[in-house]
C-alpha cells in the first residue's frame, strides 16, 4: 500500500459511555448465613425445555428460612420476570410494602441489572447486590435450589406443554419445597416448619439490619 501510495480510512470509535456501567457492589461475600427473616434475599433465573419451547422460571429465596418468598414464570427473559418475582416477594414479607435494610442478591443478567428490577427493590428499601460474573458459588443457596428442583422435578419427565410445566413448577415450590421438603441446614424441617418454629416477633421486618 506504502509503494501504491494507498492509505486506508481511519475507523472512528464509538466512545464508551459511562451510565453503561454496573455500579452495584456484592454485599454478600458469600457470607449467607442470617439469624432472622429478610434480611438476605437472593434470587436467579433457571430455563427449562418442552415440546412447545422454553420456560423461564424466576425465584427470590430468604436465606434465613430457604424459603421462596416470591417466584414468576414466562416464556420469555426480560427484566419483568424478575421484577414480578421480586414484587410478589415484598408483597408476602411486608404489609406496608417497605422492607428497609433487606439486600436482594444477585447475578449480573440483564435482568437484575435493569432499571425496573432496581428500581422496584429501592422503592421498598431494599440494596441490590451483584456477585461476580460466572461464579455459582456468589449465589450458592439459589443454585442449590436450583439443582434440586432439576433432580427432584425437571429431569424426571419430558414436558409436552409449557401450562404442564408451569403448573408444575407451582406444586413444586408451593405446595412441596416450602411446605414439606426437609433441609439439613434448617435442622431437617421445612422452610414453614423452620419459620414457625421462631417467635412471631422474628419475623417483624422493622428489626431487620442489613
Amino acid at each position: 500500500m506504502r509503494r501504491a501510495g494507498i492509505a486506508g480510512l481511519p475507523v472512528r470509535r464509538a466512545r464508551k459511555r459511562g451510565s453503561n456501567a454496573i455500579t452495584t457492589s456484592d454485599l454478600v461475600h458469600r457470607d449467607f448465613h442470617r439469624d432472622g427473616p429478610n434480611q438476605l434475599w437472593v434470587t436467579d433465573i433457571t430455563e427449562h425445555p418442552t415440546t412447545e419451547g422454553k420456560v423461564f422460571c424466576c425465584v427470590v429465596t430468604d436465606t434465613w428460612s430457604r424459603r421462596v418468598v416470591g417466584w414468576s414464570i414466562d416464556t420469555r427473559q426480560r427484566a419483568d420476570l424478575a421484577t414480578a418475582a421480586l414484587g410478589m416477594a415484598i408483597e408476602a414479607r411486608s404489609q406496608s410494602g417497605q422492607l428497609p435494610g433487606t439486600i436482594i442478591h444477585g447475578d449480573h443478567g440483564v435482568q437484575f441489572t435493569a432499571w425496573t428490577f432496581t428500581e422496584r427493590a429501592r422503592r421498598a428499601g431494599l440494596l441490590p447486590s451483584l456477585g461476580s460474573v460466572g461464579d455459582p458459588y456468589d449465589n450458592a443457596v439459589v443454585e442449590a435450589f436450583w439443582g434440586r428442583m432439576q433432580t427432584e422435578l425437571l429431569n424426571r419427565r419430558r414436558w409436552s406443554t409449557r401450562v404442564e410445566l408451569a403448573s408444575a413448577i407451582f406444586e413444586y415450590i408451593e405446595g412441596f419445597h416450602n411446605r414439606t421438603r426437609r433441609h439439613s441446614a434448617l435442622g431437617w424441617l421445612s422452610p414453614l416448619q423452620f419459620e414457625n418454629t421462631h417467635p412471631p416477633r422474628a419475623l417483624d421486618s422493622s428489626e431487620v439490619s442489613p
